[in-house]
């Protein structure tokens, strides 16, 4: 069982659903007094299996609960895990508070080494070049498609905000029509009106996506990184999510780990959660981590997963 103390972070429901695979099941012990908190521990430590303890406080425990409940976790050989070291460990994701008090956070946070960046752009020219070969025919066919369902102009082209806040041109299949922002800028959302029939299929799986390659090539992009975002949306998020800037340290990509972990972000709240998976990708990154991101973009467009 996963003992939370506090309930500073509220998990959401993929986040649950993503620990009842680690843990049978998870309670919720407030954190008002010491007198209250060390009531609960002797109870719940002594009449359940504990096997983790989560500190999800921005309070520091007092002393004694501090000596309480470590003496407590030794005796029953529980351990005790911050929420940082939490998400890192079991949700694959960085943590990030509401504030920004505390920019400790930040030093981990570092772009790609030289050695890093030599074997990101040998991973970006085989995956691209690979990529443009087998998906030739489905390009040409997709042309034809969206001439015929959507006439006008079948490659997109929009300023996206690219490595160190620089601004370059993304290219993509047009997979909304011609008029889609005549009302103003706004999210996709799922099964959005403005996208025409061929348009729902090609970001389904992510064949919208393919145009990309190019940007790849050019070294505006790489294969895998964080979605490349407009200066719009980024600008906003700037002012409202923490550390927000800390995913332009490295240039985006066509598929990253939160594309393969997150559903299509619909507002600002799922443009944070999106950043802690990006902002863990760049302080983990490793071929290991490359790799598995392509696996599981392989395993999204099969399944077809995504909006």
């Amino acid at each position: 069982m996963l003992v939370i103390i506090g309930t500073d972070y509220i998990f959401n429901c993929m986040e649950k659903k993503q620990l009842l695979k680690k843990f049978k099941n998870f309670i919720y012990v407030a954190y008002e007094n010491d007198t209250q908190l060390i009531k609960i521990f002797d109870k719940t430590l002594n009449s359940s299996k504990v096997s983790l303890i989560l500190l999800n406080t921005p309070e520091s425990l007092k002393e004694i609960s501090a000596k309480r409940l470590s003496n407590l976790c030794i005796r029953k050989r529980e351990k005790i895990a911050t929420i940082e070291s939490f998400f890192e460990d079991y949700l694959k994701k960085c943590y990030i508070p509401k504030n920004c008090k505390d920019f400790n956070f930040l030093r981990n946070i570092k772009g790609y080494s030289k050695f890093q960046y030599f074997q990101k752009r040998v991973l970006d020219y085989t995956g691209g070049i690979t990529l443009l070969s087998v998906s030739a025919a489905v390009m040409l066919f997709s042309c034809l498609k969206i001439k015929k369902q959507s006439p006008g102009e079948v490659i997109f082209k929009q300023d996206r905000v690219g490595i160190y806040g620089d601004e370059f041109v993304c290219y993509k299949f047009r997979s909304m029509g011609l008029d889609a922002e005549k009302n103003g800028i706004k999210f996709a959302t799922k099964n959005d009106k403005r996208v025409f029939p061929y348009g729902q299929t090609m970001r389904k799986t992510r064949i919208d996506e393919l145009p990309q390659l190019w940007d790849v090539m050019k070294g505006k992009m790489h294969f895998i990184g964080p979605r490349p975002e407009r200066h719009h949306w980024t600008k906003q998020f700037e002012q409202k999510i923490p550390y927000y800037n800390q995913r332009h340290i490295v240039a985006p990509g066509i598929t990253g780990w939160a594309q393969v972990h997150y559903p299509y972000g619909e507002d600002e709240e799922d443009a944070r959660q999106k950043l802690m998976y990006d902002l863990y990708y760049i302080k983990n990154w490793s071929m290991k981590l490359e790799l598995e991101v392509l696996c599981k973009t392989i395993l999204v467009i099969l399944n077809r997963k995504g909006v």
